[in-house]
């Protein structure tokens, strides 16, 4: 169906609702009726299915302690208990559902995952930006299904697509048309219900250029305001928001509200009254924060982690005469997915068919090491495992004459534990699917010429406003910072195999592609020239385990924070 056709269906449905809702309230009547409506949703679930290993299966909670979490199977069975407390009930993403995802999922480009979200009911999502990271035409086969056009139908022998839409306010085509819905309206309760989605305004910094040839995503504000005009002209006045766009958190449990300054927030602040509760995402955070309206109106503003660790609910009263939330009544909570319920049979099932199917590659050996290699930094923000990258990296591109190799800590997805997946033991052994999940997006190394100046000014990069992203770098490369020095300011002591690095010299440096497209804000790698390829990271990941057996955690000496 065309999108102009779906959004006169839409509207046509809404308008047909607004008959009963503008009769007047006589002196001494009644209360109005109200109805309950409960939303479930979740947010950067990245196709994982099974329980996710390390610290990305377990969920912190206010005192410190930790308790796992995950597993689309357990998922699922949390999803049934919480629309068995209510009568109404949805169940919503906040995006980035697929990409990213453990290979038992990627394998099959995803489809599994998409057919988990089925079984679950699923009744919308907003993109994400990992939901493009195989263009726009994978994500409409996503959307309406069909074979791989290069790989066919490997999971399944065929394959429906999405069952729920998946929205998108603020994307457009280069010419200005919309490229996804803005919104879809469900009925519960007996009231509509409108669900917006809109997605990160930066999304073109975070995947690679190729990907979204051909589109534009504009300000998630001005998009989520039309929208919402729009839902209530037709008279759809409950209305709530998924926004693939976070917060940062300090140390805090899933229900605390430890929300650092952030664009969630910032949105959040200045998005229509007419919007009754927003649901977040992008940052794999947890919180669950009341934020003043435009209005001075209370309005919930949450967010459940990542990897499915978490079920962000928040239970709507609605007001059957006006169809509009009574906002002073909403209650909300996170919800841990813990792995001490039954698990659902049918999820069960389709996960261990995805897994069966999987494991003659996922399940073969590439390396073994001695003790964890986290991705978590210390308190420079150097990770075992970034470094262990990084120096694979280096490896794979000696023939490009590289002296340095830098990678993105969110290009590293898990952690690599010595306790094997498999048999639950301390094995030390690392399978291709457990390396797989670490670096799943299939970039391309780069080698690339750039001055010392260059070199600093990427180093200086990692501030950006209110974000901090501290690079992954060799062995070879070492630096000093200072955080409350000034911005430009902070990095000092650069040098290379030992030789402070000098301004004026050129350097070769590799990266990934994506990062050499100057994704996450490195603008600074575009200046790099003399481009040469290297290999998929994944496979410079796994000839490094490989050339060294019992691998152990490099000393985090690289980066050295000053006061």
């Amino acid at each position: 169906m065309r999108l102009s056709t779906r959004l006169a269906v839409l509207a046509a449905a809404a308008l047909a609702t607004t008959a009963v809702t503008t009769a007047p309230a006589s002196a001494g009547q009644r209360p109005d009726p109200t109805t309950d409506v409960r939303i479930i949703t979740f947010n950067d679930f990245h196709g994982n299915l099974e329980p996710p290993s390390g610290s990305s299966g377990r969920v912190r909670q206010s005192d410190g302690t930790t308790v796992d979490a995950g597993g689309a199977a357990y998922l699922a069975t949390h999803v049934k208990a919480l629309r068995s407390q209510a009568r109404n009930s949805l169940v919503l993403s906040a995006g980035d559902n697929v990409g990213a995802s453990p290979v038992i999922s990627a394998l099959f480009h995803d489809e599994p995952t998409i057919d988990f979200l089925n079984q679950l009911g699923v009744s919308a999502s907003v993109v994400g930006n990992h939901e493009f990271d195989e263009g726009y035409r994978e994500l409409q086969r996503m959307q309406s299904g069909g074979c791989h056009p290069t790989d066919g139908c490997q999971f399944g022998k065929t394959f429906e697509g999405a069952d729920f839409p998946f929205l998108g306010s603020n994307v457009y085509f280069t010419n200005g048309l919309p490229a996804l819905l803005p919104f879809t309206v469900k009925f519960s309760g007996g009231v509509p219900v409108g669900v917006i989605g809109a997605t990160l305004k930066d999304l073109p910094t975070v995947v690679t250029p190729e990907a979204i040839k051909g589109l534009k995503f504009g300000d998630e504000v001005e998009a989520i305001n039309r929208t919402a005009n729009l839902l209530d002209f037709f008279g759809v006045k409950s209305q709530v928001v998924l926004l693939h766009q976070g917060d940062n958190t300090e140390a805090a449990g899933p229900n605390d509200c430890k929300t650092l300054p952030g664009p969630a927030t910032a949105i959040a602040k200045a998005v229509s009254p007419k919007v009754d509760a927003i649901f977040t995402g992008h940052s794999h955070q947890q919180y669950n924060c009341v934020i003043t309206d435009p209005a001075g109106q209370p309005r919930t503003v949450i967010q459940g982690a990542s990897f499915g660790r978490l079920l962000s609910v928040v239970d709507l009263k609605i007001n059957l005469k006006t169809r509009d939330v009574v906002r002073t009544q909403t209650k909300a909570f996170n919800e841990i997915v813990t792995r001490t319920v039954t698990p659902d049979p049918a999820v069960s099932a389709l996960v261990a068919d995805a897994k069966t199917k999987a494991a003659p590659i996922a399940n073969r050996q590439v390396g073994t090491i001695t003790a964890d290699l986290p991705t978590a930094g210390n308190a420079a923000g150097e990770s075992p495992l970034g470094d262990v990258i990084a120096d694979a990296q280096l490896a794979g591109t000696q023939s490009n004459n590289a002296v340095v190799a830098i990678t993105n800590p969110g290009g590293i997805r898990a952690d690599l534990t010595y306790k094997s997946s498999a048999n639950g033991e301390g094995d030390g052994v690392v399978t291709y699917g457990e390396a797989f999940t670490v670096q799943p997006f299939a970039n391309i190394m780069q080698t690339i010429t750039l001055t010392g100046a260059n070199l600093k000014n990427v180093l200086e990069q990692q501030w950006q406003g209110t974000v901090t992203r501290i690079l992954q770098i060799s062995s070879s490369l070492r630096y000093s910072y200072s955080a409350s020095a000034p911005q430009g300011s902070r990095v000092s002591a650069i040098t290379i195999n030992g030789t402070p690095v000098d301004p004026a010299a050129s350097y070769r440096v590799s990266v990934n592609n994506f990062l050499a497209a100057g994704g996450d804000g490195f603008t600074e790698f575009t200046q790099g020239t003399d481009i040469a390829g290297g290999p998929v990271d994944l496979d410079a990941l796994i000839a490094y385990l490989g050339a060294h057996p019992n691998l152990a955690p490099p000393a985090a000496d690289r980066i050295t924070r000053l006061p």
